[in-house]
């Protein structure tokens, strides 16, 4: 069954706060960096999960990357590890992780993630995380469960799923979902958000000027800032991807992605 995303679908459970919420409450997110020289697609997932209201972001960090990371943020903590343990340690507390956006088509990133799915947190697991596993799909699919999501493109989807595009995007990614038990966000002019037990929602508000560098990682720390704050998996992803071409569609030409974290607080007032 599909249905057009619209916020009547999740407006009423956005995790608004209550008088008396402190930041532990609304959420803990974390973001997985890459290196020095990779650390932009971190940043800009934390801040734009910060600004959707989880209460607390930290970036997770190769050591070398700390420094950088540190002299570039204010709200947004860091935390360097060495090692997947080490990674899974500083997880422990956190409510979701986001891993994927610039982390390396390394081995260290297929390590970091499975360590990541024993942490107890949901994972939204996106780009260098997804590429990493073509030809190889059932490592990542082992260890993904119903809370958590990956946020594929096509070119991304397709080396997942080889040949399941050809039967349409909708049927693509209802049976995606369906075959990894976690949720698929499907991205493109019309995105579509697609749940294990056939739910199917199509995004029809998308902006063309969201065609630009660092968008999806923007997009990631959304979903994940979402489900940190306890929104169920489903609505978050449909929420998420709703607000961001609505973001984008308000700025308009010469968006850019370090733009669009500044501009989900004027979304999320109108939509409240």
């Amino acid at each position: 069954m599909s249905e057009t995303s619209e916020p009547t679908l999740w407006r009423d459970r956005l995790p608004w706060p209550g008088p008396d919420a402190h930041k532990h409450q609304r959420g803990r997110l974390g973001v997985v960096s890459g290196g020095m020289l990779n650390t932009g697609a971190a940043r800009l997932a934390a801040r734009a999960g910060l600004r959707v209201g989880a209460g607390l972001v930290r970036i997770l960090c190769p050591p070398d990357a700390g420094p950088v990371i540190a002299g570039a943020v204010e709200a947004v903590m860091v935390s360097d590890f060495e090692s997947p343990e080490a990674l899974a340690a500083l997880a422990a507390s956190l409510d979701c992780v986001v891993i994927g956006p610039a982390a390396g088509l390394t081995e260290a990133t297929a390590a970091n993630l499975k360590a990541l799915a024993g942490t107890g947190a949901s994972l939204v697991v996106d780009a260098d995380a997804l590429t990493l596993f073509k030809g190889r799909a059932g490592e990542l699919f082992g260890v993904l469960d119903g809370r958590d999501v990956i946020t594929p493109h096509e070119g991304e989807f397709e080396r997942l799923f080889p040949g399941l595009l050809a039967g349409g995007r909708e049927a693509a990614a209802v049976e995606a979902a369906r075959l990894i038990g976690a949720l698929v966000v499907l991205k493109g002019r019309e995105t579509l958000i697609a749940a294990p037990d056939g739910r199917l929602r199509i995004n029809r508000n998308g902006s063309p000027w969201l065609a630009t560098a660092g968008s999806g990682d923007v997009l990631a720390g959304l979903i994940g800032g979402l489900i940190a704050q306890k929104m169920d998996a489903f609505d978050a992803a449909s929420a998420a991807v709703w607000m961001h071409a609505d973001a984008g569609g308000r700025f308009g030409p010469g968006l850019t992605a370090e733009d669009l974290p500044g501009l989900i607080a004027a979304v999320l007032r109108d939509l409240r």
